[in-house]
C-alpha cells in the first residue's frame, strides 16, 4: 500500500493543556452548526481547522510532532490561540501533549477503536428506532433533501463535500428522533475511525457505498420500521470490520503497542 506520507507537510514539536472532553465536543459542535462565515470565525478557529484537516487527511499521520512555534509562524500569530487550537484537537483524541515534551499526533489504539465502535453502535441504533417511531411528511422531506445533496456531491465527484454531508444525514437523523445531543457522541467517535479509513480505502470506494447505505437506512425510518433501520444501520457500521482489520496489520506502525 502507498504511503499517505507522500503527500505530508512537515512537522515538529509542541506543548500544551488538557480540558474537559465533552464540553470540547459540545463546542465544536455549537461551532461547526454555526457555520462558516467571517464574521463568527476566529484566528483560533482558524488553525483548528487547518489542523483538524490535517490529520483527518492523514497529511500528519500518527507519531508525527507539530510545533507550536512553527504553527503560530505560518499563521502569524502569537503562541496562545495555536495553544487553543491544540487543546481543542487533544480534547478530541487526534493530538497527544505532554508536559516538557513534544506534541504529536496521536497514534491509533485498538482499544479506543473497538470502545468508540460500541459506543456509536448503542446510540446510534436507539437513534434509528426514535427516528422512526416519530417520522412525519415534513421529516420524510428533510431526509430526501439530505439524499440529493449527497447524490449531487457524488456526480460532481465533490469527496470533502460528501464528507459533510455524512456528517449532516446523522444529524437529521438525531433530530428527527427528539435527540439532537445524540449527534454530538456519534460524530465524536465517527471522526476517530473516520482518520483511521483514510489508511485502506480511497474516498472515492466509499462513497457510493455510503449513499447506497443512507438510501437503505432512510426507507426504512420513512417506512416506519425502527428494526429495519437498525438492521441496516449496523449492517452499515460492520462493512469496516475488515477494514481496520486489515489496516491494523498493515500500518501496525500507527498504532500503540
Amino acid at each position: 500500500m502507498e504511503s499517505p506520507r507522500d503527500s505530508t507537510e512537515n512537522s515538529a514539536i509542541g506543548d500544551s493543556g488538557k480540558h474537559d472532553y465533552k464540553r470540547a465536543i459540545q463546542r465544536e459542535n455549537r461551532r461547526m452548526q454555526q457555520g462558516s462565515g467571517t464574521d463568527r470565525r476566529t484566528t483560533v478557529d482558524e488553525i483548528f481547522d487547518h489542523l483538524f484537516s490535517e490529520i483527518n487527511a492523514l497529511r500528519l499521520l500518527p507519531g508525527d510532532r507539530i510545533s507550536e512555534a512553527e504553527v503560530a509562524a505560518q499563521f502569524g500569530v502569537s503562541r496562545q490561540p495555536v495553544r487553543d487550537a491544540f487543546t481543542r484537537l487533544a480534547n478530541l483524541d487526534l493530538l497527544l501533549i505532554r508536559p516538557q515534551r513534544a506534541t504529536e499526533v496521536k497514534n491509533f489504539s485498538s482499544r479506543e477503536i473497538e470502545k468508540s465502535r460500541f459506543v456509536r453502535a448503542s446510540v446510534e441504533a436507539e437513534v434509528l428506532r426514535r427516528a422512526a417511531h416519530r417520522i412525519d411528511a415534513a421529516g420524510k422531506d428533510r431526509i430526501d433533501a439530505c439524499l440529493q445533496r449527497q447524490r449531487a456531491a457524488i456526480a460532481k465527484a465533490d469527496y470533502h463535500a460528501f464528507g459533510k454531508l455524512d456528517y449532516e444525514f446523522h444529524q437529521c437523523l438525531c433530530d428527527l428522533a427528539g435527540v439532537d445531543f445524540a449527534f454530538e457522541v456519534i460524530s465524536a467517535e465517527k471522526a476517530k475511525v473516520d482518520r483511521l479509513c483514510m489508511l485502506g480505502l480511497a474516498k472515492e470506494d466509499r462513497m457510493p457505498q455510503l449513499l447506497e447505505d443512507h438510501e437503505a437506512i432512510a426507507a426504512a425510518i420513512i417506512a416506519g420500521d425502527g428494526d429495519g433501520a437498525v438492521e441496516v444501520g449496523m449492517l452499515h457500521l460492520s462493512r469496516l470490520d475488515a477494514t481496520i482489520e486489515m489496516i491494523e496489520t498493515t500500518n501496525a506502525r500507527y498504532f500503540e503497542p
